[in-house]
């Protein structure tokens, strides 16, 4: 039962300054999913979780939009920032919508299964709803070179994929059999929040393609073509409040280029950490390239 002193105040507020503006909190979840550190930047469950309890905390909030724009990334992340979304969305009782801007792919889709609708725009990158990893194999690398790999281990699978060994079929399989668990898991998912609204054929759908806003909608992947402002003033009225939380950043660290985890105080040589930021880089370039963004 409501307090009759907030009540009371509340109809007084609304007959001196009207009714309030309705409020949708905006996340923005973009680029590569990654379980985060010191050299390695990306959305991640301990980084976000402040601006989740920030956005569901707003005063006077009327829905959480999600904008995402992810290539995807650690499935484990994933899963977790979807996971704390819906229970956050079920303890305040507030609706999530999801936005898809160039590309809500492979772990970015998971997110967007994180809305109750989920909207894109023509043109975004929808889907691919499969689970990959690659590499490289170096050993007639170093065998022209003259180097000898020494690998010691107690455990017979410990040294499993080694990128300096000659590949081994019965590992290959191991990981596909991996795969394939994660896979399912996905799919699971997929199916558990989209339900009835999946029209294509199953097949298609998990095969881990990608496909446009357009084709996406058809085959119920998502709800519709929208954007954020349009659709929310769609439901909320011309003057509903957009506000982007989360994106506080210290000033002195932005110019410095420190992520949150780094210190000021650190001991560690800014040389030292170089390659490691550098092959960070080009590993997040490789993954967004694989939608030609």
């Amino acid at each position: 039962m409501a307090n009759p002193v907030s009540k009371f105040l509340s109809s007084a507020r609304t007959a001196l300054f009207g009714k309030p503006k309705p409020v949708v909190a905006v996340i923005r979840l973009y680029g590569v999913i990654a379980s985060g550190g010191r050299f390695q930047k990306g959305l991640n469950m301990a980084d976000l979780a402040p601006t989740l309890d920030e956005a569901f905390e707003t005063k006077g909030l009327s829905a959480v939009a999600l904008l995402i724009n992810s290539p995807g990334g650690s499935p484990v992340q994933s899963a977790m920032i979807t996971s704390r979304i819906r229970a956050l969305a079920a303890e305040k009782d507030v609706p999530v919508v999801a936005f898809a801007e160039d590309v809500a792919a492979s772990g970015g889709y998971m997110l967007a299964l994180a809305g109750d609708e989920i909207f894109a725009h023509e043109a975004s990158i929808i889907g691919s709803i499969g689970v990959i990893s690659a590499g490289f194999g170096f050993k007639d690398a170093i065998e022209k070179i003259g180097v000898e790999r020494r690998v010691y281990s107690a455990g017979d699978k410990k040294a499993m994929l080694d990128p300096f060994k000659e590949e081994n079929e019965e590992d290959v399989e191991r990981l596909k059999s991996l795969h394939g668990e994660i896979h399912e898991y996905f799919k699971g998912m997929v199916r558990d929040r989209r339900g009835k609204r999946l029209k294509g054929l199953r097949g298609k759908i998990f095969s881990g393609d990608v496909f446009s806003g357009v084709e996406a909608h058809k085959l119920g992947l998502t709800d519709g073509i929208g954007d954020i402002r349009s659709k929310m003033q769609e439901r909320f009225g011309k003057k509903v409040k957009l506000k982007v939380v989360g994106e506080k950043k210290s000033r002195l660290s932005g110019l410095l280029g420190l992520s949150k985890t780094q210190s000021l105080t650190s001991t560690a040589s800014p040389i030292d950490g170089l390659g490691k930021e550098l092959l960070s880089a080009v590993e997040e370039r490789f993954i967004w390239n694989r939608f030609g963004l």
